[in-house]
């Protein structure tokens, strides 16, 4: 299947798209800019809001604002105003690190992680932010700590780091929030790109985006390849299901890194895209819900 464009933002590194069920509107971050997008996508408007740092995720939370991760750590914002405050920092002492990619749990806990700005090994962690503003690490030794999500009945964590080209599968105990025995889900082959953003549909199949690859694959639960999305942007970052029945299935790319040939080869590079793949999503969690 092919994607279409949805939106014509051509946002520098467009990243970590949810549903806002409530409010009916996608939300996704243009990450390096520090701005997070809130599209309708009946009236096509895309309003911005300016984060005043670079924000790798956005979540929503159960009294309606906005949790980002951003680059010095987690922020509460008021989409009616833009209002901010901080809730945490994390790994504030590190000044080349950033958050960058994040999922709510559902116990209502915020799971996102670091990476290097400068292309550093395992100078990166994932982390927990529960619901009473306290901080955990759960994992070390990351590089670039990228897509999460959980399988439907809970028992499983689906985690990226991006270099080791791998999709792991932690064991997961939602009522403790932690994770053990990791192991390989997947292998994306080299001439795939490298796996990016994931989530997890209402079947179990895991949705992975590639990175350099121009394709979102989805994964049954047993690992097996069974649906491949082509998107005309290389820089295919994360997906989220959306609209009424959860049904619409929207992309997220990026530019940077693109030179000037590839660019012009690639003219919608990070605009969000729209498919309809004929599965439906799941309503992600709200942090502190």
């Amino acid at each position: 299947m092919d994607a279409e464009v949805a939106l014509d933002v051509r946002a520098e590194l467009g990243e970590g798209p949810i549903w806002d069920d409530r409010r009916r509107r996608l939300l996704f971050v243009d990450i390096m800019r520090g701005r997070v997008h809130e599209f309708d996508p009946a009236s096509g408007a895309d309003r911005v809001v300016d984060a005043g740092r670079p924000v790798g995720a956005v979540a929503l939370a159960a009294n309606g604002d906005w949790i980002l991760a951003a680059s010095d750590g987690f922020h509460r914002v008021s989409p009616e105003t833009g209002a901010r405050e901080i809730i945490a920092r994390v790994e504030a002492e590190l000044a080349d690190n950033r958050m960058n990619d994040g999922y709510v749990d559902a116990r209502g806990r915020f799971w996102a992680g670091t990476m290097h700005m400068h292309g550093g090994i395992g100078k990166g962690s994932l982390y927990r932010l529960d619901p009473d503003g306290s901080v955990h690490r759960m994992l070390s030794d990351v590089s670039i700590s990228n897509g999460l999500d959980w399988s439907p009945a809970n028992e499983f964590l689906y985690y990226v780091d991006l270099p080791t080209r791998r999709v792991d599968r932690f064991d997961f105990d939602l009522e403790a929030g932690t994770i053990a025995n990791r192991r390989t889900f997947v292998e994306i082959p080299s001439e795939c790109g490298y796996p990016d953003g994931l989530i997890v549909d209402a079947d179990g199949g895991v949705w992975v985006c590639l990175w350099g690859g121009g394709a979102v694959h989805r994964y049954r639960p047993d690992a097996t390849l069974d649906r491949v999305i082509r998107v005309p942007a290389s820089e295919t970052t994360k997906c989220a299901f959306g609209g009424d029945d959860l049904r619409d299935l929207y992309i997220t790319t990026a530019w940077i890194g693109l030179d000037a040939d590839a660019r012009a080869a690639q003219p919608h590079a990070g605009s969000l895209f729209h498919v309809r793949p004929g599965m439906a999503g799941r309503r992600v969690h709200r942090y502190g819900g």
